[in-house]
């Protein structure tokens, strides 16, 4: 199986000074997702927990719900011309009896780490009906002061980082600030997947109780992926876009960005954060 770092010998430039010396990279390789034996999707990702990745793409693309949706994922053996396995193919079987959206066996969309899912038709292929309406959910009270100490948090416990430098990573903590979970990909939205394929194995969904923090940005696919796992809060440390914005509004998904030390923006579900009452009115 592919690592998840490699090495590559780089010329170091440091005050004029030239050396050479080995580095290590975070490992990019491609991942082919497929769905009963039809090719479904391709996602650039680092390897490691695959099968979670596959499991959690298809829990935001509304096909998995629960555990017992899913039958088994494995490894597509000979998916090389001369019949070995690069371990970069999975294959993804359904229980009998679950139901398959026309539009997701159609498509066969490409997955970049970069700018999430491209290709999509319309806004409207993305907005999946949720299986876990956040609105509905006994409220979680978050205090800004606990959100504020997640980042170090996030970034204490990224191992693969601290390596290379060039991983991005999402965390689920609990509403007390337990840390549940940690994955780390080249992508933000893999990573996600990940947090969210592992839940839906472990029969943890929906994550109605938990807090999803990603490193970077927020944006409209990583909120779609938090509606759909039932995660009541996402905060970024960076900015949300605008749809994402518009989805949490829609959704009552509690939608925080900036979140930089004792500061943040919250820029939808307010009502879960738990704000001083003096300070609110202000």
């Amino acid at each position: 199986m592919g690592r998840v770092t490699e090495r590559r010998k780089v010329l170091r430039i440091r005050d004029g000074a030239l050396s050479t010396r080995p580095d290590t990279l975070v490992a990019e390789e491609p991942l082919e997702i497929r769905l009963n034996g039809k090719p479904l999707a391709i996602t650039m990702r680092t390897p490691g927990d695959d099968f979670a990745l596959a499991a959690g793409f298809l829990v935001s693309e509304g096909v998995l719900a629960t555990a017992d949706d899913l039958q088994n994922i494995v490894y597509c053996a000979g998916a090389t011309a001369d019949g070995s396995n690069t371990y970069n193919v999975v294959d993804v079987k359904t229980a009998p009896g679950v139901a398959l959206p026309d539009f997701t066996l159609e498509r066969n969309v490409y997955t970049s780490s970069s700018c999430g899912l491209c290709g999509k038709a319309s806004l409207d292929a993305v907005r999946t009906t949720a299986r876990f309406p956040i609105a509905d959910t006994p409220p979680v009270r978050v205090a800004p002061e606990l959100l504020a100490s997640l980042p170090d948090r996030l970034r204490a416990a990224q191992r693969v980082f601290d390596r290379t430098g060039g991983l991005h990573a999402a965390a689920l903590f609990s509403e007390a600030g337990e840390l549940l979970d940690i994955r780390e990909d080249v992508g933000r939205h893999n990573a996600v997947d990940k947090l969210v394929g592992r839940a839906l194995q472990n029969g943890g969904l929906p994550l109605s109780r938990a807090i999803l923090l990603v490193s970077g940005r927020a944006s409209f696919e990583l909120a779609q992926k938090a509606v759909m796992a039932g995660i009541p809060v996402l905060a970024a440390v960076s900015a949300p876009s605008s749809l994402a914005v518009d989805l949490a509004a829609e959704t009552g998904l509690t939608l925080v960005g900036f979140l930089r030390g004792s500061s943040m923006n919250v820029y939808a579900g307010e009502h879960r954060i738990a704000l001083r009452e003096a300070a609110a009115q202000g």
